[in-house]
């Protein structure tokens, strides 16, 4: 049997006390009515003494009595009957108004909930506050130290990305001076050519910091609630991102359906060069790679499919976490960022992405905004 909710209970709860009431009310009333009727006894026998035989009188006084007694009994069941009408009918109004009571004081928690709701669904509603009116009773307690919760957390959120906002941009500076510096140096007549290795190798790590410092400041934003939104179509941007990429020797196939949305251009196009990116890379050759967009149910849908090593389904979830990388591929030029973007991304966009392994190798990445 399942459990019932708490205004069900209330309701029962109140239903059985408003019964109760009624229950106790015809009982009283039973027994004063009773009491006021006349008990049968017989009556007449002073009326009538001495120009009626004394048989004749016993006769009336049995009929009298017989008559007393069905209208002492009728009027009890006239009673009973109609008080269960009553009861019934008292039965029914009590549980309508009991749920309506019941969900009159519940009101408060369910704001509590509905405010919980949006901002587990949303992720990016951590400013919004229950901001519950009324008497400080225990509901208006919890709710204020809900907010209290919310007020804290939104700003350990919003102080953790603008130290890496900032911080990303702090070292963009160095990073292109290096790169300057390095670039005149191995261009000078007199470099040696081992000056020249040395700063090609080093140019190839500061282009790594620097992929690795656009990566979070595109985590940083994309993490951000968004102010701007335009509609966006998930078919254009596809077709955009597949001709700029190079695929190399990979089959390519193009599945482009409508699929719009609303939201940033600048991130849904990152979202979709990172998918494309992300399919290309962890391949294998010859391999292929399919790119469908469509609408499904309201929603415009991003599906990415590649051929590659096989991903076990354990690190499914593992690889949508920041600096996290597979296997083999963490020694490789990847920075694990990719598909945290990605995700972040669709969920700011009030979407959301998962990915399946296949059987034979290579993921099926499937984005929904």
């Amino acid at each position: 049997m399942k459990r019932l909710t708490i205004r069900a209970r209330l309701t029962l709860l109140y239903t059985a006390l408003f019964t109760a009431a009624g229950a106790v009310l015809l009982g009283v009333t039973y027994v004063l009515v009773e009491r006021q009727l006349p008990g049968g006894q017989p009556m007449l026998g002073f009326a009538v003494q001495g120009e009626v035989p004394s048989a004749e009188v016993d006769q009336l006084n049995q009929v009298f009595t017989k008559q007393v007694s069905q209208v002492r009994t009728t009027a009890l069941t006239t009673l009973l009957t109609q008080g269960g009408v009553a009861l019934l009918v008292i039965l029914a109004a009590a549980a309508a108004i009991s749920w309506l009571i019941a969900g009159r004081a519940l009101q408060p928690l369910q704001q509590i909930t509905d405010t919980a709701a949006r901002i587990a669904q949303d992720g990016r509603g951590l400013h919004e506050r229950i901001a519950l009116d009324g008497p400080r009773d225990e509901v208006k307690r919890l709710a204020d130290t809900f907010d209290q919760m919310l007020t804290r957390l939104d700003h350990s959120f919003d102080g953790q990305r603008r130290f890496v906002a900032n911080a990303s941009h702090e070292l963009r500076t160095p990073l292109a001076l290096n790169r300057a510096l390095v670039e005149l140096a191995i261009t000078r007549p007199d470099a040696s050519a081992d000056a020249r290795q040395l700063g090609d190798a080093l140019l190839r790590v500061n282009e790594r910091h620097e992929r690795l410092i656009d990566g979070l400041l595109m985590l940083a934003d994309s993490e951000t609630e968004l102010t701007e939104r335009s509609p966006v179509d998930l078919a254009d941007v596809a077709a955009h991102v597949l001709e700029t990429l190079p695929c190399q020797d990979l089959r390519v196939t193009r599945l482009l359906e409508p699929a719009s949305c609303t939201g940033d251009p600048v991130l849904l196009e990152r979202l979709v060069s990172n998918l494309v990116e992300n399919g290309l890379k962890h391949n294998v050759s010859p391999g292929w790679l399919r790119v469908e967009t469509s609408t499904v149910d309201g929603r415009a849908q991003l599906v990415v499919t590649n051929s590659g090593p096989v991903v076990p389904k354990y690190d499914l979830e593992t690889i949508f976490l920041p600096f996290r990388r597979l296997g083999t591929e963490r020694t490789g030029r990847g920075l694990g960022l990719g598909l945290s973007i990605v995700r972040a991304i669709a969920e700011a966009h009030g979407g959301r992405v998962s990915a399946a392994s296949r059987p034979t190798g290579g993921l099926v990445v499937t984005a929904s905004l």
